[in-house]
């Protein structure tokens, strides 16, 4: 990536915070999220672990603007974002839904380019500017090589880099992914992860990010946010909140929590023989976050 790439990335990074306050969601009578109260911190990369049903993904979808809260409200830059017209938070928030979907034949550079919807109107059509955002887009993403190339001819990995390719095309501060690592092999989620470490640390976006993968999250999260029946039960730096009271009080999981002596990160090991159940596990965590 050449410099002038790299600077062109980078977003500043001076904006109102984005955040949730007092947020109910749910489906027909069943509630998902109750009451819940959430910011994302500028800067960082925040991760949201959770077991099946227990909410990440429906506070990611309300945060997102897909989702509408039976009470409570989003705000961005201090303003309810379901408020706003679609393309206004569109040019400030980018969102990768899971397992996204292209249309047959589509190609890459077609793909990437809808990140430029935003900016699209009847009196303002393609420009010089969106040329280079799509361009520079392929280029963090280290897909230019497939340009050319239709989506659905590419591997589950390289789709999800092109994706990913066309969030960033979107020129936003915020980027929030629903489990984008999801169906790839080991060394796909590594890389993918890098590459959103990257965008983060070096380029100046704000992530959050859904993983199920528990030693993905504290390998590469600035920020942990656990989350249980609907409820934010942990948040924090993975050091402090990624510990065997909070798997066992969170998932039910009995493990050892050791710590990576090559980064200080911490990661579990599960104990054979999970039959009788941890929820019982006794202790808090030190340093964490409880929310209850």
């Amino acid at each position: 990536m050449t410099d002038q790439t790299q600077h062109s990335l980078t977003c500043n990074t001076d904006h109102g915070p984005l955040k949730g306050e007092r947020l109910s969601v749910g489906y027909g009578e069943t509630v998902i999220l109750d009451d819940v109260d959430f910011h994302l911190e500028p800067g960082k990369l925040t991760v949201l672990l959770g077991p099946n049903g227990c909410g990440k993904s429906t506070l990611l979808k309300t945060l997102a603007r897909t989702l509408s809260p039976r009470t409570g409200r989003v705000l961005l830059d201090g303003q309810d974002i379901h408020r706003q017209p679609t393309r206004a938070v569109a040019r400030r928030l980018g969102v990768l839904p899971q397992s996204p979907n292209a249309p047959d034949g589509l190609s890459v550079r077609e793909l990437v380019g809808l990140g430029r919807f935003p900016y699209q109107t009847l009196v303002r059509q393609w420009s010089r500017r969106d040329e280079s955002a799509v361009t520079r887009a392929m280029e963090a993403a280290d897909v230019s090589q497939f340009a050319d190339r239709p989506v659905d001819s590419l591997s589950g990995g390289q789709r999800q880099r092109c994706w990913i390719a066309m969030v960033l095309a979107q020129e936003t501060q915020w980027l929030l992914l629903d489990e984008p690592t999801t169906f790839l092999d080991l060394k796909v989620q590594v890389d993918l992860m890098e590459l959103l470490e990257s965008l983060c640390h070096q380029h100046g976006r704000t992530l959050l990010v859904v993983l199920h993968d528990l030693n993905l999250a504290a390998a590469y999260a600035d920020e942990l946010v656990l989350m249980r029946a609907g409820r934010i039960r942990y948040r924090g730096a993975p050091v402090d909140v990624f510990n065997e009271p909070a798997l066992a009080d969170v998932f039910g999981l009995r493990a050892q929590v050791l710590v990576d002596p090559a980064n200080g990160r911490p990661f579990c090991v599960p104990v054979k023989g999970q039959g009788q159940q941890a929820s019982g596990y006794a202790g808090r965590p030190t340093g964490a976050t409880l929310t209850l």
